[in-house]
């Protein structure tokens, strides 16, 4: 069973094209990069993958299965822009938001909920701020409390979308630490990730990808200089044989 298979996805925005016949399998128990220049389509990529975003064409399934079925073994986190800081809430119940899929329509919080929430909060080092208002945060209080929150759901699979953006070294060093010893217990980290110089360090596996998938597979044998080459060097001259060939291969799409 793979973690995550993706076969002949295309997905546009408008008329825009921003995936091209990607397709690609993953095993379980990795960590992954998402790697590619701004506008390549690796957010899309993600939110695809979550059902956030609904393709034009191809087949995307998670532990062999359409998300639908495996929503409650997944855990999400956005880019930290994404969300209303100013919201009147506490870290500790930005936590709790991460158990609300194990509840049900009518289900309520339990104090279990709450021991998982403290716990979670306790490992990423920010026990002392639970009843802190989310937007008193730095930075990268803010990117500990979604890591806290992706743990507390205690899912197989984690999409991290730019994990370590504006984030301090010494914090990033301690997600990725984290993040490590989720793989370590079986789980599959999916995350977006810009740093280049960090990946062999991070990653055991990396997707290349720029409009189509360059390569995917072990980072020790796909992140080279030639395929770096491919994903970065030809940005423009890769769109528009993707866009040329999907003008060809999907008549009235584009």
């Amino acid at each position: 069973m793979k973690a995550w298979e993706v076969e002949d996805l295309h997905v546009n925005y408008g008329k825009k094209q921003v995936l091209w016949d990607v397709s690609f399998s993953v095993p379980p128990g990795v960590m992954v990069a998402i790697v590619g220049p701004n506008g390549a389509g690796k957010s899309t990529l993600l939110k695809t993958a979550l059902g956030l975003v609904e393709p034009l064409s191809g087949k995307i399934d998670l532990l062999g299965q359409p998300v639908k079925k495996v929503k409650q073994k997944i855990a999400y986190v956005p880019q930290r822009e994404s969300v209303d800081w100013d919201f009147p809430i506490t870290a500790l119940e930005l936590i709790l938001m991460g158990r609300y899929g194990r509840l049900g329509l009518l289900g309520r919080l339990r104090q279990a909920d709450r021991e998982a929430a403290l716990r979670s909060l306790e490992l990423v080092g920010m026990g002392d701020f639970a009843h802190t208002q989310i937007g008193q945060l730095s930075g990268g209080q803010q990117q500990r409390l979604f890591i806290a929150r992706a743990l507390v759901q205690g899912g197989s699979l984690f999409f991290l979308d730019e994990p370590f953006a504006g984030v301090d070294l010494a914090t990033e060093k301690s997600i990725v630490s984290l993040l490590q010893a989720q793989k370590e217990e079986g789980k599959t980290i999916f995350s977006v990730h810009h740093d280049l110089p960090t990946v062999e360090e991070y990653f055991d596996w990396v997707i290349l990808l720029n409009t189509r998938l360059i390569a995917c597979g072990p980072v020790k044998q796909v992140f080279t200089a030639e395929n770096l080459a491919l994903t970065f060097g030809k940005s423009q001259e890769l769109f528009d044989e993707a866009a040329s060939l999907s003008a060809k291969s999907i008549s009235g799409i584009v």
